[in-house]
């Protein structure tokens, strides 16, 4: 993903090198306010339930693009967009709340020839878990390339996926930001989906497709300017939801969550779905790129969202969480 501030390329190259692998620490501060100076928790149709702001003294912890959770609801997968998987745990305090995360892992993600990628090479934007399979969504060198799971983390791709979009439609830094696996009890039946940041066709709708599966083919999703898709998650019932970001240097930075009707999703469509929460920086919000589903004691879905700080001492890695009400 681009840059936000234009501070973070010159940030991110003062780094220092780290090993290729191992276990790193996380310090956490919990969020317990979503809107600044307001106890209020319900916001549209999400109930803010609590989250964390997260650092490490590992220069390499930066740059949260996509995550994803295991089934237990707290072991987690995800990429970041300088070319690293990073694997840990979320931890809860007695209320049920998160307030940090465990057991972390950074190891680089392998290209092709089995060797770590450059930054143009290996800009991991989106990612989708199913059965036996990782599956990452690259932009600037646009691809889908597909990992074993277990065993990513030491893996090369066992393959490239066709992803149905004409290269050349792509724009280099505005590519593939979501790759996501449907339910398979939904129309699409487990078939990847994916969708471009803020490639466009000629309508201005971001650029579409389910890559295989009885629907596959290209589709496209109504852009509301100025906000662009950043990530995307399922829900048990086959609706499908998008997170979207805005930034500018007179507006700062927004974000929002589209609900799209499952069964809305085919090749040749154009979907648009209903705003579930839109916040701005008086919210405690970053550059939120990363949105998965998990299922709630009480049972009832919720949505947690990482962001990307762009490895920049002005931006923060935050973790939020919420939970849907039907």
């Amino acid at each position: 993903m681009r840059p936000v501030l234009a501070a973070a390329a010159i940030f991110a190259a003062a780094l220092p090198v780290a090993p290729a692998s191992e276990s790193i620490s996380i310090t956490a501060r919990s969020i317990t306010q979503f809107k600044t100076g307001s106890s209020e928790s319900r916001f549209g149709m999400l109930d803010f339930i609590g989250g964390i702001e997260f650092s490490s003294p590992d220069a390499r912890l930066q740059s949260l693009s996509s995550i994803r959770f295991r089934s237990d609801g707290r072991s987690f997968v995800s990429v970041l967009d300088t070319g690293d998987w990073l694997t840990g745990q979320i931890d809860r305090d007695p209320e049920g709340r998160i307030n940090g995360l465990s057991k972390a892992t950074i190891h680089p993600i392998l290209l092709a020839n089995g060797r770590p990628g450059s930054k143009m090479s290996s800009d991991a934007e989106g990612l989708a878990l199913r059965s036996g399979q990782a599956v990452v969504s690259f932009e600037q060198q646009h691809r889908v390339d597909v990992y074993p799971d277990p065993g990513f983390e030491m893996a090369k791709p066992l393959k490239s996926l066709d992803f149905l979009i004409p290269r050349v439609e792509l724009r280099r830094n505005a590519g593939m930001e979501t790759v996501v696996a449907s339910p398979p009890s939904s129309p699409l039946k487990g078939a990847l989906l994916v969708i471009s940041e803020r490639s466009l066709d000629p309508e201005g709708n971001m650029l579409a497709a389910v890559l295989e599966g009885p629907l596959k083919g290209r589709f496209t999703v109504v852009r509301h300017d100025p906000y662009d898709a950043t990530d995307g998650a399922f829900l048990p019932n086959g609706d499908f939801l998008l997170l979207e970001r805005r930034f500018s240097f007179l507006g700062g930075l927004g974000m929002r969550i589209r609900r799209i009707k499952g069964d809305s999703i085919r090749p040749g469509a154009t979907v648009d779905g209903e705003i579930l929460i839109d916040a701005d920086m008086s919210y405690a919000i970053d550059n939120m790129e990363g949105l998965d589903v998990v299922p709630g004691s009480e049972g009832k879905p919720h949505l947690i969202l990482v962001s990307d700080d762009n490895g920049n001492l002005f931006q923060r890695n935050v973790m939020l969480e919420f939970r849907l009400e039907e």
